[in-house]
């Protein structure tokens, strides 16, 4: 439903005769360059994950990067973002990170990712403005990603406070039976949250969400010069911000629509002729989903993997016999961080 309304926003104003000519006039040779650009986004984006993950575990980048290609297969094939709970359930299988753990250090990555859209979006600002449509949206956007960041914050700088709140809500709202289950996951999580705990680790995730996202940048600009236009790479930072804050909605698998109609009014305030947008954005898309969609689909191949595994994820996501480890994981996640890769990494081989 959302992709279908923002395909038809996109609609009004597009000549297909101009659109099919630019695609065939294009350069393609310059998709080169930004593939391989995007490919170094891709190690940049699984050291980044590396570094969320190093509280609960040091995993090695090259073991990391399948999954990470294979939660980018997923979220362009199947729908509900599938591919970030396959990463987490492959994670699990190799490493013996819970899913759960592993899905909070997701979540950390999906709220810095807003949070440097947004600054991309109001860096740009002065040089160039804002399409009129999308200025509530982002005020809205900009709300809630801040929020978000200082409530997990907050939960991962204190985790008493946060275990004394959720455990007054827990005891008065929810049965024993199910207490058993959520207080392990609500253990689980938080430790997902640790890198989130101290101001150096914050940074670090922080910084690299930046190159994360200039390196993508750097694809916008390699691919606008195959079409016959050009606009400046601070405009280019503007689409890039607003096309990626679209995509965080509820959409088909592969942002259908949400990526492509953004994209496209961007550049049409910036003066580019609607159908040589509508040409650049739609191959941009390709050359953005095809590559990382394939080399996903060689992982999730050579990990033996199915769709069936998407259910058994699910179900992984919570454990089996929930009480086993609520006593020992709560010593880990109210440890200091030094020590959690000492003492949980042979717990978690033990199991």
């Amino acid at each position: 439903m959302v992709s279908a309304f923002f395909i038809y926003l996109a609609l009004p104003g597009l000549h297909l005769p101009t659109v099919v000519e630019a695609l065939r006039t294009a350069n393609y040779w310059w998709l080169v360059p930004g593939v391989l650009v995007y490919i170094v986004g891709l190690w940049l984006r699984t050291w980044r994950w590396q570094y969320t993950l190093r509280p609960v575990k040091h995993v090695a980048v090259r073991t990391l990067f399948p999954m990470v290609c294979i939660g980018y297969f997923g979220n362009n094939v199947f729908p509900f973002r599938a591919g970030e709970l396959l990463r987490s359930y492959v994670l699990k299988r190799r490493e013996r990170i819970d899913i759960s753990t592993s899905l909070a250090t997701v979540i950390i990555e999906r709220i810095t990712d807003g949070l440097v859209m947004l600054l991309f979006v109001f860096l740009a600002l002065p040089f160039a403005p804002m399409p009129e449509p999308y200025r509530n949206a982002v005020t809205v956007m900009t709300l809630l990603f801040i929020a978000a960041t200082a409530v997990f914050i907050w939960m991962a700088m204190q985790p008493s406070r946060v275990e004394r709140f959720y455990t007054a809500i827990a005891a008065t709202l929810l049965p024993q039976r199910i207490r058993n289950r959520t207080d392990d996951l609500y253990l689980r999580f938080m430790l997902g949250l640790r890198s989130l705990s101290r101001p150096a680790d914050l940074l670090m995730i922080f910084l690299t969400s930046v190159l994360v996202w200039l390196m993508e940048t750097v694809k916008y600009w390699f691919v606008m010069h195959a079409f016959d236009f050009s606009v400046s790479f601070i405009v280019l930072m503007l689409m890039n911000g607003l096309v990626n804050l679209a995509t965080t909605l509820p959409a088909a698998p592969g942002y259908i629509g949400t990526f492509d109609t953004p994209g496209i009014k961007t550049l049409e305030t910036f003066g580019v002729n609607p159908s040589v947008a509508a040409s650049y954005t739609f191959t941009l898309h390709a050359a953005l989903w095809i590559p990382v969609t394939l080399l996903g689909a060689y992982y999730f191949w050579r990990e033996h993997l199915h769709v069936s595994d998407i259910e058994m994820a699910r179900a992984q996501a919570e454990p089996a016999d929930p009480a086993h480890a609520v006593a020992d994981l709560s010593e880990t996640v109210y440890q200091e961080p030094d020590a959690v890769d000492n003492t949980l990494q042979p717990g978690l081989d033990a199991k």
